[in-house]
């Protein structure tokens, strides 16, 4: 990948961070390591995406996007669906595909920690994300597993979880719950229950490239302390709620090595004999081992296994990951987890005859045999009130009194008129749908995404929900029919 020089300097532009943040970190890198490090500060940092395969093929949708679009794009070495932007006529947040899920933008060093894992070892995962928020890893191993079995999304932050929420929506997750509680309970709440755990710790996110989701500021080595203390209680926690066998990727934005090395020595030195760090070496097209030390301080040699993405290795910002396997069981004090079944937040399950209603409204409507997905992705029908939803199967079974911000995919709704289907499902399942799609032309297209109702000119029953593609086969939606007018419910968010 060839990037043109910057006029300025991103430690001129950063200012006294980054200059602190080199300082610290000098003495960590070789001479010839240290000056390819401040050669690469001196260069772009691409933005870059992640295609989503729940919603499309990406082999077929990246070529497209970048046709239409103008984009340059250059393959992220480590994320099959991850490509950097190098140049483009159209920013890649500027999109209809990126209002409606078909990419998520993130950091290329951040779409390292999901590919890690080997979802091999369970057909039908059951996968804690500790610190989900905003939710970007969360869509990945969403992807990456197939949406199939469980994935909890916890995040500790109130503020977040709206983000967490939104993001897992727009992406068309649907087995997953969203849970909002201290990630250090989870170990003893749950015990050897997962088979993946996602540790993405919050950190000082000192990864030397300021982009608008990590800035860099100053940190002391105070905080440095604190940040790393609390890291080693969510990974014990994270590693005391995996199975024997399981796996736990442990990721940070930082490069200071007491929040990366540092929190893998302690887990290894609280839990002898059943914590392997794997070698991820191989799987990097260039070796970016973890240190030996750091200062005065000498890590266990299991840690250099661990992946330390300096920004001059891979032309990411800087990054830590490494993967580990509970090779043994471990004992440990257990508490009672909170309790609050859906029922009694005003959720019910439709009835067998209500379901076989559902699915024969879905077949008549849309040509859509929605049993199947069910089938596949292990699903059960729930309503409150009106509105109906896809709830994944292993949370009622493994996990139905954990109290759940949101839970699955909304279905849709019944209403006096009928049955309006929800934007949710419409924007995950409907390419596939046979009938009930209306297929705009260009200049129909452009007047949609504007937020534009549309004249019919054939007839459709009164009140009935259609689903919006367009020449590109692009899924744009929801219209509702009012008469000779179809109302637009393309999403304003």
């Amino acid at each position: 990948m060839t990037r043109k020089k910057k006029r300025t300097p991103p430690s001129t532009t950063a200012g006294a961070p980054i200059e602190s943040a080199l300082a610290r970190f000098q003495p960590l890198l070789a001479p010839e390591d240290y000056a390819a490090l401040l050669a690469e500060l001196d260069r772009p940092l691409y933005p870059a995406f992640r295609a989503n395969s729940l919603k499309c093929d990406p082999d077929l949708a990246l070529p497209r996007w970048a046709a239409r679009y103008g984009w340059q794009l250059a393959a992220v070495p480590y994320c099959p669906t991850g490509r950097w932007v190098t140049r483009s006529e159209t920013p890649i947040s500027a999109t209809p595909e990126h209002r409606l899920g078909f990419y998520y933008i993130q950091d290329a060093a951040s779409m390292l920690p999901p590919e890690l894992f080997d979802f091999s070892r369970a057909s039908a995962p059951l996968i804690l994300d500790l610190a989900a928020s905003p939710g970007g890893k969360t869509t990945h191993i969403t992807a990456r597993s197939g949406d199939r079995g469980l994935v909890i999304a916890n995040d500790s932050s109130a503020d977040r979880i709206t983000a967490l929420r939104i993001v897992l929506s727009t992406w068309g997750s649907i087995n997953n719950a969203v849970t909002h509680f201290p990630g250090e309970k989870f170990g003893a709440w749950f015990p050897e229950t997962f088979d993946y755990v996602l540790l993405d710790a919050p950190c000082s996110m000192q990864g030397i490239r300021t982009t608008e989701s990590h800035p860099m500021r100053a940190i002391t080595d105070h905080e440095i302390s604190a940040l790393a203390a609390r890291q080693a209680r969510l990974l014990a926690s994270a590693f005391l709620a995996l199975r024997p066998g399981g796996q736990v990727v442990y990721s940070t934005c930082t490069l200071t090595p007491e929040e990366d090395e540092g929190v893998l020595d302690v887990l290894l030195r609280q839990f002898p004999g059943a914590v392997r760090i794997e070698d991820l070496q191989s799987r990097l097209p260039t070796r970016a081992p973890g240190l030996s030390g750091a200062g005065p301080r000498e890590f266990d040699p299991a840690v250099q296994g661990a992946a330390r993405l300096w920004p001059h290795r891979f032309g990411t910002s800087g990054f830590f990951a490494a993967s580990i396997t509970k090779t043994a069981s471990v004992s440990a004090p257990t508490l009672d987890a909170p309790s609050r079944p859906l029922e009694r937040t005003g959720f019910e399950p439709l009835t067998p005859a209500e379901t076989r209603d559902i699915l024969q409204i879905f077949q008549d409507a849309y040509g859509f045999d929605l049993n199947a997905p069910l089938t596949t992705q292990d699903l059960s029908l729930w309503r409150r009130g009106p509105r109906l939803f896809a709830f994944p199967n292993a949370y009622l079974e493994r996990f139905s009194a954990l109290p759940v911000q949101s839970l699955g995919l909304p279905l849709g709704e019944e209403g006096s008129d009928g049955f309006q289907l929800a934007h949710e499902w419409a924007a995950r399942f409907g390419l596939r749908f046979q009938n009930g799609v209306l297929t705009l032309d260009e200049i129909q297209s452009q007047a949609w995404l504007r937020g534009e109702d549309l004249p019919l000119s054939a007839a459709h029953p009164d009140g009935a929900t259609l689903v919006i593609r367009d020449e590109w086969d692009r899924n744009l939606g929801r219209g509702r029919v009012q008469g000779e007018r179809l109302k637009n419910l393309y999403p304003r968010r």
